[in-house]
């Protein structure tokens, strides 16, 4: 049997899917559905493209059978919010992490989208059983189910709006690969100023003026947050130990708040010597 975990474990993107479901006015319909989910009574969730079916023990001596889907998005949708998520890098970063980004509605919202359901309307489901009420408890329990599955795949939510993880990390690639390979922008010699130099990347930091020793302020770095931060966890391979990417983060940390004192003792020292 199939069982569910306390809220309090859930991902921020799967407690959002069953906040969303309780706005809908469903909170005592799903209040029995939980108890259902945590008792194991779903037996089976199988995803077919982007339907889902299971089967849910009820009173009956059989499982009941149910459907649930969500509105896909067309091709032309989902080019867009593609286009949109490749232009963040960090939303790159955080999706091939296994991770949802926090703000990744506004990618989907900017293009006339939403990721969850807006309204009960949104969501096809159905049931077997004798219950006229939608969502009766074996529906309601899938739902806390998906929940679960978003937290440990985010990619599933997506799946439901039309794209596998295949299909979206395969489309990213490819965009943000188009973009990085575009042929540079054409120069009309006509409009370069005769004596307009090439850009040289060796003085590109050069700068021979003296500084004006007032403006210039050495302080280190408003935020001790490193790129692993932002990023998340770092994913090892199985065997490597629980607390095996716990110990490389602090030892990171322990680099990075080295390189940076470093950095500004010798940003210092470099300034009291010119000035």
């Amino acid at each position: 049997m199939m069982t569910t975990d306390s809220q309090p474990n859930r991902e921020w993107w799967a407690q959002r899917w069953v906040d969303v479901l309780e706005s809908f006015g469903w909170v005592r319909r799903l209040a029995r559905a939980r108890n259902y989910a945590r008792e194991g009574n779903v037996l089976e969730i199988e995803f077919r493209g982007a339907k889902v079916f299971a089967r849910v023990q009820g009173t009956a001596p059989e499982p009941y059978k149910v459907s649930l889907s969500l509105d896909p998005f067309d091709d032309e949708q989902w080019q867009y919010v593609i286009e949109s998520m490749a232009q963040r890098a960090i939303f790159s970063a955080k999706l091939l992490a296994g991770e949802m980004p926090q703000n990744i509605e506004e990618v989907f919202t900017s293009n006339g989208l939403s990721l969850f359901p807006l309204t009960k309307f949104d969501i096809h489901s159905k049931c077997s059983c004798p219950d006229p009420a939608n969502p009766c408890k074996h529906i309601g329990a899938v739902y806390y189910l998906l929940g679960d599955r978003f937290s440990e795949d985010p990619f599933v939510l997506f799946q439901l709006r039309g794209r596998t993880k295949e299909e979206i990390i395969t489309a990213l690639r490819q965009t943000r690969s188009t973009r990085s390979d575009q042929a540079p922008l054409e120069v009309d010699e006509s409009t370069v100023q005769p004596d307009s130099q090439a850009l040289n990347l060796q003085q590109f930091w050069q700068y021979d003026d003296q500084l004006e020793s007032s403006l210039v302020v050495i302080a280190p770095p408003p935020s001790s947050n490193m790129v692993l931060d932002i990023l998340g966890p770092i994913p090892l391979k199985e065997g490597s130990g629980a607390n095996g990417g716990v110990a490389i983060a602090e030892y990171f940390k322990t680099l990075y708040e080295t390189v940076s004192q470093q950095a500004v003792i010798t940003a210092m020292t470099s300034t009291n010597q010119e000035f």
